[in-house]
């Protein structure tokens, strides 16, 4: 028997040829944007824009002086946006997915965080209350308003001696007849002095009534008599943005003012793993603009004769700075695609809120070391995001009480007390 011959390979068969790379994107080194649909990216560019052409011009003086002007006005054209409690269903809301409403929240930090602030307590706080806890009257009476940006909302929970344990809540509502009579004080409320309604927690009486001692929610009117929101000034961060105490001196409310959904804490800490949730987002919005900021002016600054860009401390800066962010951003996006598939749990926003929070605030620290001098001036947007982080940082829940949360999932042992 003769040996076999060697098999040759058909003449048509060729080696398949390797894709080729799009070219290296320094704003989007990872390449996430083939991550998103054309819809997520037609959202994001038109809040972007929105941001470029109504916020970026003037926020450095709003700053500056420490107020929002025209927030009635910004508010209804974050309504023609669809980006007022755009991931709810119905009742005038857009319906949009979570990653979607997350890129929205990047676009408007990027520009400042005290206007994704705006968005975020009008649509995860205040409208999500509603939405999910409220009665069909009150979803009627409140959100499409609401979602319009017709109606602005606030949402009162924080206490002057209770922020990180609301479980020690001092407001209260008793019953009086068939109404809800409300009395204390709520600290730090983002919109509070503009808001139409305000979203308030208090611990119900313990005699019987509804409620025997739970933690209920109620939606105050502006206007009602014994209910005011004095302005909080003298803020060195969140300067662009609208921050109010709530004082309730003896509030009556008619008796179908209760949120029905929500009894116990369950109801708010909900409402704020949403809020969270776009902070996750919205904190890599600041850190993108002050890598932005440093990335241009290493390009352009000369020092001993050449852009200091091209300086080895320089570009390891640099270096760490986007690896940092557009690991955070990957991580926001995962978290986004779970919470659309009906999969994310709170410990996993805990787990970005504390890792993109951290990761930005030390961006804009690193940037600030490339501007040098100019990196505290408003000419620029760093030292502003920097102070604005310093607040984001603290609000829906501090780093300790996220680190306590991963630490008890972790190890299923409780160190809150």
């Amino acid at each position: 028997m003769s040996a076999p011959s060697a098999a040759k390979p058909p003449s048509a068969a060729k080696a398949p040829s390797a894709a080729k790379a799009p070219p290296f994107d320094p704003g989007d080194p990872l390449g996430l944007d083939d991550l998103l649909t054309p819809e997520d990216l037609a959202i994001r560019d038109t809040v972007r824009a929105w941001a470029a052409d109504r916020v970026l011009p003037y926020v450095a003086d709003w700053y500056e002086r420490g107020e929002l002007p025209g927030v009635r006005e910004l508010a209804r054209e974050l309504g023609g946006l669809g980006a007022l409690g755009m991931s709810l269903t119905g009742y005038g809301c857009a319906g949009a997915s979570a990653v979607q409403y997350g890129l929205a929240c990047l676009e408007l930090e990027a520009a400042d965080s005290g206007i994704r602030s705006l968005v975020s307590v009008q649509g995860s706080l205040a409208m999500y209350a509603i939405h999910r806890y409220g009665s069909e009257e009150q979803k009627e009476r409140w959100l499409p308003a609401m979602a319009a940006g017709e109606t602005i909302g606030c949402f009162g929970l924080t206490e002057p001696d209770h922020g990180s344990d609301p479980s020690g809540m001092c407001t209260r509502a008793r019953r009086d007849g068939g109404d809800w009579v409300l009395t204390g004080r709520k600290m730090w409320i983002t919109n509070g002095s503009v808001a139409g309604v305000a979203v308030v927690w208090a611990r119900t009486d313990d005699d019987g009534g509804e409620g025997g001692g739970d933690i209920r929610g109620f939606l105050v009117p502006a206007g009602t008599p014994g209910f005011s929101a004095p302005e909080i000034i003298h803020k060195w961060s969140l300067r662009a943005s609208v921050t109010s105490e709530l004082v309730l001196d003896e509030v009556r409310l008619p008796g179908d003012a209760v949120l029905p959904g929500a009894v116990g804490l369950r109801g708010p800490l909900s409402c704020l793993g949403h809020a969270r949730y776009g902070i996750v987002w919205g904190s890599m919005g600041a850190a993108r603009s002050c890598f932005e900021s440093a990335l241009q002016y290493a390009r352009t600054r000369e020092q001993f004769g050449r852009p200091i860009g091209g300086f080895q401390l320089t570009q390891a800066k640099l270096a760490d700075m986007a690896l940092e962010l557009h690991k955070g951003i990957l991580l926001a996006h995962h978290l986004g695609r779970r919470m659309d598939a009906g999969r994310l749990r709170a410990e996993q926003v805990s787990f970005g809120k504390l890792n993109n929070v951290r990761e930005a605030i030390e961006i804009c620290r690193t940037a600030r070391t490339v501007l040098g001098a100019n990196g505290i001036s408003l000419e620029y947007p760093v030292m502003r995001h920097a102070t604005n982080l310093e607040s984001v940082l603290t609000y829906e829940g501090t780093s300790e009480m996220h680190q306590l949360v991963l630490g008890k999932a972790l190890t299923g042992l409780d160190a809150f007390r």
